[in-house]
């Protein structure tokens, strides 16, 4: 909240300046100690912040909050501290699930996870009438978190279908395959670029701090926060179509390249401002409140030292269990390395190729091991990638944004469909395996192109899974119980006008060496 003081603050009482001065030298060395502890994960949110025009605003969050709370230092002042048992516990569970992050490798979650234990610190140590008055700036410390990025697939299908939908309105034929279509003037495609991703984010972080500072009514904060996550999506689906029908009436020589980019921006920023014009129509002045020392002060026990201290060294040793535990795990943990060799021959006839007719390679990174072969029997022919992981870190992981059945700039293939179908592998019991199909070269080139079906599916330490959340919720838990987090990916493809058809090409192949497949991984996970 905001409050603007009517009258000047009386005078501290020196019990409680000293019980002041001693809970914030206790709070700034626990805030020091959780940014030792968890230093890799704070060097990591920077390195974002640096490397990422997307998150670079996270070098502006923790100014904007520590001023934000400047402001409410009168309010603040006139409370008594009072350490928290409730939020201590909850600095429990904010260590637990880092470690549980930390095990299955996700940036996200021990982001998340850090600046919450951060945010806990203040009411865990100055109590919950200091932490009420100082919600939002503790809040809003969340905005440094750089996330966001998984939702650049689907704001990429949107602005596609939007694109698409108003040059078919606006008279111009197309022709669309995926997120790739083709208009008279020439191709285009929308890449992670088009997504808007970034300026979503950068609306939402903006438009949430002028809705706190220039409302103080919470349905007109709501609404303003709603408005700056629903402008900058439409404005990147109007971009992107007059970006298109520039290049289509220019011939192409306007909006291609660098000016993509900065006829993109200058939208945005255009757009941005009208909304922040508009909604400061409405601004509502800062509430005028009466602070009352000695009541808001005197409804509690005055902290001791000693007991200061107990919170403090409770406190710490909670931040301290994650890195014991993870020292324990790793410790036991071999990191040897890894060699997969594809068997001449497996199940029901098929024979490995000496040569792989296909020039498609899934664009997994840092595999620990790979085999990318094909097997055929009689008139069939199926690939078939492996991408072992063994001792996974966050430079070297299988569930990865960067890891994918093609990259948006892929000379030779795009991906133009994907989905979901249930398999019974052996003796196993149905399981799900994601489909795609890819197109080889362009659009425009090739009418006739190259077509792919490819199914791909997760395996983590012999269990399978589609899904990229319970990979890395598996992964976390064979790690946690002691038994290493070794993943792979399975991935097999065939070409789509296969004889007997792609998908039962693969169903079969996969039904007849999945055990085998199975044993391959098992052999390289115990040997390491």
């Amino acid at each position: 909240m905001n409050l603007k003081i009517s009258q000047p603050m009386p005078s501290i009482s020196p019990s409680m300046d000293k019980v002041w001065r001693q809970a914030l030298a206790i709070l700034s060395l626990l805030l020091a100690w959780t940014l030792f502890l968890y230093r890799d994960t704070g060097l990591a949110m920077a390195t974002i912040w640096a490397r990422s025009e997307t998150f670079t605003h996270g070098f502006l969050v923790p100014p904007i909050v520590l001023w934000l709370i400047w402001r409410q230092r009168q309010a603040i002042a006139a409370q008594r501290p009072q350490p928290s048992i409730v939020a201590i516990f909850a600095v429990l569970v904010g260590a637990f699930v880092w470690l549980l992050g930390d095990l299955a490798a996700v940036n996200a979650v021990t982001q998340l996870a850090f600046t919450a234990l951060l945010v806990l610190l203040v009411p865990a140590v100055l109590g919950w009438s200091v932490t009420r008055l100082i919600v939002f700036p503790l809040v809003f410390l969340f905005f440094a978190v750089p996330i966001g990025e998984f939702l650049m697939p689907q704001l990429m299908e949107w602005t596609a279908d939007f694109t698409v939908l108003a040059l078919r309105l606006t008279g111009i034929p197309v022709y669309r395959e995926g997120l790739q279509f083709v208009i008279p003037s020439g191709n285009w495609s929308v890449v992670e670029a088009c997504s808007g991703v970034r300026y979503l984010i950068a609306s939402l972080t903006v438009g949430t701090l002028f809705a706190y500072l220039n409302y103080q009514s919470t349905t007109r904060r709501v609404l303003f926060v709603i408005v700056s996550i629903l402008v900058p999506v439409l404005a990147n689906w109007m971009r992107a179509y007059i970006i298109v029908m520039l290049g289509h009436l220019s011939g192409n020589k306007l909006a291609a390249g660098v000016d993509h980019l900065i006829y993109g921006w200058l939208f945005f920023g255009v757009v941005i401002m009208l909304m922040f014009i508009i909604g400061a129509r409405w601004a509502e002045p800062d509430k005028v409140v009466a602070l009352d020392e000695s009541a808001a002060t005197m409804r509690l026990p005055m902290p001791t030292m000693a007991g200061l201290s107990w919170v403090s060294a409770c406190v710490a040793g909670l931040l301290m269990l994650p890195q014991v535990t993870l020292w324990a795990i790793d410790g036991g943990e071999g990191n040897g390395s890894a060699v997969l060799v594809a068997p001449a021959v497996l199940g029901e006839g098929w024979q490995k190729q000496p040569v792989n007719t296909v020039t498609f390679k899934p664009a997994f990174q840092s595999p620990t091991a790979e085999i990318n072969t094909s097997y055929a029997r009689q008139d069939r022919m199926v690939g078939i990638y492996l991408g072992y992981y063994g001792s996974q870190s966050y430079e070297r992981k299988l569930v990865s944004s960067n890891n994918v059945l093609v990259v948006s700039n892929d000379a030779q293939w795009s991906q133009v469909a994907s989905a979901k179908r249930s398999v019974t592998l052996g003796e196993n019991k149905p399981v799900d395996v994601r489909t795609a199909e890819l197109r080889a070269s362009a659009l425009a080139r090739h009418a006739n192109a190259e077509r792919l079906v490819v199914w791909q599916i997760y395996w983590i330490n012999g269990t399978l899974t589609a899904n990229d959340y319970l990979a890395k919720v598996y992964s976390a838990f064979y790690r946690l119980t002691g038994r290493g987090n070794a993943s792979a990916v399975i991935i097999v493809y065939t070409s789509k006008d296969q004889v007997g058809g792609a998908d039962a090409t693969l169903e079969s192949f996969l039904a007849a060496n999945y055990q085998a497949i199975n044993q391959l991984l098992r052999n390289r996970q115990q040997s390491k």
